[in-house]
């Protein structure tokens, strides 16, 4: 996690040097399973916005379960360079995964709507609207 000046002060004691050098090596890893998601609320409806960069159409999954919206992503790529012999240069493998789930209640789930474009998830969810009494007059006899 990034702080708000561009100085720590360091505690220079025995007892935080470890705590000190595992958040300093760890410090850019530490949010690396999560896919950053804004969601605005626009009156009638919610707008969820998730940051999905490098991820085709077709490697995203959004599943209703119940009350809940399920996003899952995953992405592979595999990398490789041989010399003139077909011996690897450099070979390399790395496998994306996101999984994250949203609570749904309040939504009318069915009206979602999903669209990925330049990198961003859009879903927009639309609130369910209130059950409007019904009035009615009778008729007396």
């Amino acid at each position: 996690m990034y702080t708000m000046t561009p100085f720590e002060k360091k505690h220079l004691d025995l007892l935080n040097a470890f705590h000190d050098f595992e958040n300093d090596f760890f410090a850019g890893t530490t949010n690396m399973n999560s896919c950053k998601t804004d969601i605005r609320d626009e009156g009638d409806k919610f707008v969820m916005e998730t940051e999905l960069p490098g991820f085709e159409k077709d490697e995203i999954h959004l599943d209703v379960q119940e009350d809940r919206l399920q996003l899952t992503a995953e992405h592979h790529t595999n990398s490789e360079e041989k010399d003139e012999k077909k011996n690897y240069i450099r070979r390399e493998r790395s496998d994306i995964s996101y999984q994250r789930s949203f609570d749904l209640s309040g939504i009318d789930t069915d009206k979602l709507e999903a669209e990925y474009k330049n990198g961003i998830l859009y879903v927009t969810l639309p609130k369910k609207q209130p059950d409007v009494p019904v009035s009615k007059r009778l008729e007396v006899k």
